[in-house]
């Protein structure tokens, strides 16, 4: 009786042993191949992240060599995996994509890395700021060609005074706001550039290839003047009849953009680019509302 007893006990235990190890081995998970399609899609979608998504374009406005290295490597995984995908190797094409991927995932880390995009907005603002004094150098020695007068002298001025407060600005770090500072004296010393001929551009004299391209021109003088009245204006805002004389001179700019619009696409080039004139003239009506001298 007790040699039964210890022969049923042992065959049990070896029945929950075995148990035990069978229900492991249904729990565990099982690898199974990739599959094709799968692949395919995947290999589509990296494509996707490494060329044309929002990842992608942070990297590429980055400017930083770091980050594009990486993508570089994500290409060239990428390229492999299609090669190995084609020849029918899965497991090497599946491992490649997510190379791939992890290579992209750093690149756009190293993109957003706060000290290098630092050091890129430094770069920009030296190159706007050398920009701009170089602008300025023009401005003042056309203005004394044509006897601008006093007021083109208030615009150097005021120029050089926001030259130096963005040059303060990004003394002590604060990069994006010296940049919003220098991109406004820009501008400003742009706009005066192209309205020191009493309404007549400065490249008037020039010999356009044509009525065409003059528009174009026109079109950036345009614009020059409505991002001045976006970042010159911000900060002028408050007082009621100022306000409307602005409102009013914005109001009559953009009706006048919008019917030079139209004539330049019925290829009526001329007439455009007189409208367009009329256009910028408002603008800097609206300018000078606020209190800011513009000449033209």
């Amino acid at each position: 009786m007790e040699l039964r007893t210890f022969f049923a006990a042992q065959r049990l235990g070896l029945l929950l042993a075995a148990a035990t190890v069978f229900n492991a081995a249904a729990q565990a998970p099982v690898k199974l191949p990739p599959d094709r399609d799968q692949l395919e899609r995947k290999l589509v979608s990296t494509a996707t992240l490494i060329e044309s998504s929002s990842a992608a374009r942070q990297i590429q406005a980055s400017g930083i060599e770091a980050a594009a290295t990486h993508r570089t490597r994500a290409r060239e995984l990428h390229a492999r995996a299609g090669a190995a995908l084609k020849a029918g190797q899965l497991e090497s094409a599946s491992a490649l994509l997510d190379d791939a991927s992890r290579a992209m995932f750093e690149a756009v880390r190293l993109a957003d890395s706060n000290e290098l995009v630092a050091r890129k907005q430094k770069i920009d603002f030296d190159a706007r700021m050398e920009s701009t004094r170089v602008l300025l150098d023009a401005q003042k020695r056309i203005a004394a060609e044509k006897g601008g007068g006093p007021r083109a002298g208030e615009l150097s001025q005021r120029v050089e005074a926001e030259m130096r407060e963005a040059q303060q600005l990004a003394g002590v770090g604060r990069l994006v706001d010296a940049r919003t500072k220098i991109d406004g004296a820009y501008l400003a010393v742009k706009a005066a550039i192209g309205n020191l001929r009493d309404g007549e551009t400065v490249v008037r004299s020039l010999n356009f290839a044509s009525k065409a391209e003059e528009y174009t021109y026109e079109i950036d003088r345009n614009d020059t003047h409505k991002m001045l009245v976006q970042m010159l204006l911000k900060d002028k805002r408050g007082m009621a009849s100022v306000d409307a004389m602005v409102d009013q001179a914005v109001g009559a700019a953009e009706k006048l953009r919008a019917q030079a619009e139209e004539q330049a696409a019925r290829r009526d080039h001329e007439g455009a680019v007189r409208t367009l004139e009329q256009s910028t003239r408002e603008l800097v009506k609206a300018i000078r509302a606020a209190g800011v001298y513009i000449p033209g």
